[in-house]
């Protein structure tokens, strides 16, 4: 049976609204909802940050891409540099304690805070910067990650080829801002939350920086010749004439490897299975299907399932499965993207755009080859094998090409030791950051002092 809602001509909003999405009742009884519990608009703590970006001659900035930004826990990458010669448009300089949230509402979720200092650092245009004036920074951020502003915000969306939000959007989204104490749990588990994350970067370092130590290339800088050549028959052998797979350094690299480490392709290691995915666009609800691993879902050496999608088992391929260990790579697009298919991702379907390896983990440490393969140095080794002139492409008989430095399983276990330590910091990190969302749903549903008893219950137990 269908739902309806009535709405009078004197109570539609000053933007004079008449599209019946803008007033379901989902989104009317959650407004109720939030005036009863003594919600106000974000603009009554948080004041809007507009710093235009007008850089010196000179002068160049790191760059925030809303596609660069990790939507569980707002971390981000400066996807790139931009000075003078920038497009002119609106791109707003940030500084610490600065809160960014996504108003391209395709991006769902994307929200930002800035924890430390830097100079020199400006954000895409697509996102509204907000300043804490009455309330906790931290708790700003979170309340901006939960899932009922993400739906409020997209009622708001402008139904144009460019859906977005405004600025006046932002910041009349109602807020639960609470108890003083209540604000202070809350930002205590984000700092928390942020800490992890923080260790788990660093774990992940000092596994590339072990791998790189043993293998002798902490400090291996090899020749980048601008100029070179190469034997005709060379060309031949490989059916290659691009000048990039003939780059000296990459030779020189796989050499080195190959004489000191016992480096073999792929192809001699005769216990590795490869193959490609299976192609779907046809997916379901989570409690219907089963993961679909696409290679937007690799992330830090493991697969990210916040944002899996899912097809039915009838549609499975029984060969394209999943299994926890397996290693896969991007073969399309951006090329060397590596992880090691988890727990609980077995069963799950590996996409097309994915070369699978499966082996016996007694002779390789799926972890160890995972890291490698998305190291600097398997990147680049996977590049040069790769082909394609508007894009590149791997295939399983070009994957089998790369060479993989087989160093002692002992060696494999104390680098795969730091990656394991640093998804477990990462889960965790992801773990507080729910929790606390948690809390702020119960106390809007229920109350502040339940909210209050599930923090203190949560922090026992974690």
């Amino acid at each position: 049976m269908g739902t309806f809602s009535v709405v009078r001509m004197s109570q539609l909003e000053g933007a004079l609204r008449l599209d019946a999405e803008y007033y379901k009742l989902e989104y009317l009884s959650l407004l109720n909802h939030l005036k009863k519990v003594g919600c106000v608009p974000v603009k009554n703590i948080a004041f809007p940050i507009k710093r235009k970006f007008r850089p010196q001659k000179g002068e160049y900035f790191d760059y925030i891409e809303i596609s660069e930004v990790d939507l569980t826990t707002g971390e981000f990458n400066t996807s790139k540099i931009i000075g003078e010669e920038a497009p002119d448009r609106a791109q707003w300089v940030v500084n610490k304690d600065d809160i960014l949230v996504s108003m391209v509402r395709p991006i769902r979720n994307a929200v930002i805070i800035i924890r430390e200092r830097k100079e020199n650092l400006v954000c895409s245009s697509g996102f509204a910067i907000l300043h804490s004036q009455d309330i906790q920074a931290n708790y700003l951020f979170l309340y901006f990650k939960m899932p009922f502003i993400a739906r409020l915000l997209d009622r708001h969306t402008t139904a144009t080829e460019y859906p977005a939000v405004s600025w006046n959007d932002v910041l009349n989204i109602p807020i639960y801002s609470g108890s003083e104490e209540f604000q202070i749990g809350i930002s205590s588990m984000v700092d928390k939350s942020f800490t992890l994350l923080k260790q788990s970067r660093s774990f992940y370092s000092q596994a590339e920086n072990l791998l790189l130590e043993e293998l002798g290339l902490k400090d291996f800088k090899p020749k980048n010749e601008k100029t070179y050549t190469a034997n005709l028959s060379d060309a031949f052998s490989v059916h290659r004439i691009d000048a990039e797979y003939f780059q000296p350094a990459f030779k020189e690299v796989e050499e080195y490897i190959i004489k000191n480490y016992s480096a073999k392709p792929i192809k001699k290691l005769n216990f590795v299975e490869v193959t490609t995915g299976q192609y779907s666009e046809k997916y379901v609800d989570k409690s219907e299907g089963m993961p679909y691993i696409r290679g937007t879902d690799l992330k830090n050496g493991t697969i990210n399932t916040d944002n899996l999608v899912y097809i039915s088992p009838e549609d499975q391929i029984e060969s394209k499965k999943a299994k926890e260990g397996d290693v896969v790579v991007t073969r399309v697009g951006t090329i060397g993207l590596a992880a090691r298919i988890p727990k609980e991702c077995e069963g799950g379907t590996i996409s097309d755009n994915l070369i699978r390896l499966r082996f016996d983990q007694q002779k390789l440490n799926s972890y160890y080859l995972a890291l490698f393969l998305g190291s600097p140095l398997g990147v680049n080794l996977m590049i040069k094998n790769s082909r394609g002139s508007v894009q590149q492409r791997l295939n399983q008989e070009t994957l089998k090409e790369v060479i993989v430095p087989l160093l002692p399983l002992s060696t494999q276990k104390e680098i795969a030791s730091l990656v394991q330590q640093s998804h477990e910091a990462r889960r965790k990190a992801k773990e507080l950051l729910e929790a606390a969302k948690r809390a702020v749903e119960i106390a809007i549903e229920q109350s502040e002092e339940n909210a209050m008893s599930f923090l203190k219950f949560f922090e026992r137990v974690f």
